[in-house]
């Protein structure tokens, strides 16, 4: 993130959850409760979604956790489950192209914005504003690949240009950039509170209270499972046992390994075990071009410098994109409704930091070419029109933009133009002018999509496309 911001307040207060029992995540005892919600589209306790089977036996209470994640009786309709919206079959995202799912009490109310991926949360510090976190100068760049036939594990170093970062002003920016947390406005710092969002909102689950979440959670099928690992009287301490059963979702996604496979073709390839293609190289060299596609600014592809984290595609960090406004949301048909991001309306607590309006959450890449929805609004639906997007935003401003009444281009039209100057102008490819040619051509654009269809979970060297097949419904 290295847009320029003023000085704002950065205090923020996570509503701390109580984990008690933290010790009994770690129990493998038997639950005698049949899980009535096994599916053909849900993992096993012990397989990725689409990977390989894992050696892992998940906890008593990871196994808790999941029979929660697919139970549509904690929603309102009695019809959604936590996996409704974020698709096992679907990398935890969203099961179609809707710019946004249907939920509340009939199934025909909507929210705001897209669902975002539930995999690779597990390293997501939490929400804060300060220094930047760019990679350091002498961080390793990431690899760069023999052709398509070359033994595996030759791989190159590739020298990476740096972006000139020395100004001032943007240092003094780079002091104030917002990162972490969880969902597009960070709003969430931990897994509990993350599930807690979508279990009380109105337009999802649509569980009026936690009081009501509660009675749900005591009439469930498994409710001898939650007083056989909390105690018998668990239901009698309504904070308590709520805390503990969002903790039990929140160990199903930490223990289960579909939840964070790392088994793209590009893993392959750091671990020395694939090649990328010649198309999928030169993607990887456009992607980390700060000159061209200048991706990897903010989608970071390189380990830490200690080998510990794979690469999380994501700085964790805000961005104003100027994303177009998309009409399909039906809250935009009021033209006085505006998603200001960390500004609201789903978070209230910066909602008088006007540096900060406009500001999204840098989802990870992991998966991206699964998706049929992008942005925090989904106006785009294919990868194609993201990058295109991307190289012509300045460049041809009304293929992207409506006209107003005097034949201008509303640029930016999904943000009121007093926090328009939020908008990222300064790092390529958006620091184009009107005119010029897009920073990459048609074919380049097929080759960084070709790279980035390698981090698709899922990938089999004895069968090379089917990371890049949807698993189906």
């Amino acid at each position: 993130m290295k847009r320029f911001f003023e000085r704002v307040s950065t205090s923020f207060r996570a509503w701390p959850i109580r984990l008690s029992v933290f010790f009994s995540a770690m129990l493998t005892i038997s639950l005698s409760a049949a899980d009535p919600f096994a599916a053909a589209s849900q993992p096993t306790a012990n397989q990725s979604t689409n990977g390989p089977e894992a050696a892992v036996e998940l906890s008593a209470v990871a196994q808790l956790g999941r029979k929660m994640f697919f139970d549509p009786s904690l929603s309102g309709s009695g019809q959604l489950a936590c996996a409704s919206c974020h698709s096992p079959a679907h990398a935890y995202g969203p099961p179609n192209d809707l710019v946004v799912q249907f939920g509340g009490p009939d199934l025909k109310r909507t929210g705001v914005r897209a669902v975002p991926s539930l995999r690779y949360l597990e390293h997501d510090p939490n929400f804060s504003i300060g220094p930047s976190t760019e990679m350091a100068d002498n961080d390793p760049p990431p690899p760069d690949v023999a052709p398509a036939g070359a033994p595996a594990g030759q791989i190159k170093v590739a020298t990476v240009a740096k972006a000139d970062a020395n100004s001032a002003a943007r240092a003094a920016a780079e002091a104030n950039v917002p990162r972490g947390g969880l969902d597009w406005d960070g709003r969430a710092n931990t897994l509990q509170l993350q599930a807690l969002g979508p279990l009380l909102d109105p337009n999802e689950m649509d569980n009026h209270s936690t009081a009501e979440l509660l009675e749900r959670l005591e009439h469930a099928a498994y409710a001898d499972d939650i007083k056989k690992l909390f105690g018998a009287n668990i239901f009698n301490q309504r904070e308590l046992a709520l805390d503990e059963a969002l903790f039990a979702l929140a160990r199903f996604q930490t223990e289960d390994p579909s939840f964070h496979p790392y088994d793209s073709k590009y893993d392959a390839v750091l671990a020395g075990k694939a090649v990328l293609s010649e198309a999928e190289a030169r993607g990887l060299k456009l992607f980390d071009d700060p000159k061209k596609g200048n991706c990897s600014s903010c989608h970071i592809d390189r380990a830490t410098l200690d080998g510990v984290f794979r690469p999380a595609f994501t700085d964790y960090q805000f961005e104003a994109l100027g994303a177009p406004r998309n009409r399909d949301i039906p809250a935009n048909r009021d033209p006085h409704f505006y998603d200001l991001g960390l500004c609201g309306p789903l978070r209230k607590d910066y909602a008088t930091a006007p540096a900060y309006c406009g500001l999204f959450k840098t989802p990870t890449l992991r998966n991206t070419a699964t998706r049929k929805v992008f942005f925090h609004n989904g106006v785009f639906h294919s990868l194609e029109e993201v990058m295109h997007f991307y190289v012509e935003r300045e460049t041809d401003p009304a293929k992207w933009y409506p006209k107003r009444g005097n034949g201008e281009v509303d640029r930016y039209n999904d943000l009121p133009p007093e926090y328009r100057g939020n908008i990222d102008i300064v790092d390529a490819p958006f620091d184009s002018k009107l005119g010029d040619p897009p920073a990459l051509s048609d074919v380049e654009i097929a080759d960084v999509i070709a790279f980035l269809k390698t981090l698709t979970d899922g990938y089999r060297p004895d069968q090379p496309s089917a990371s890049t097949t949807p698993a189906p419904h």
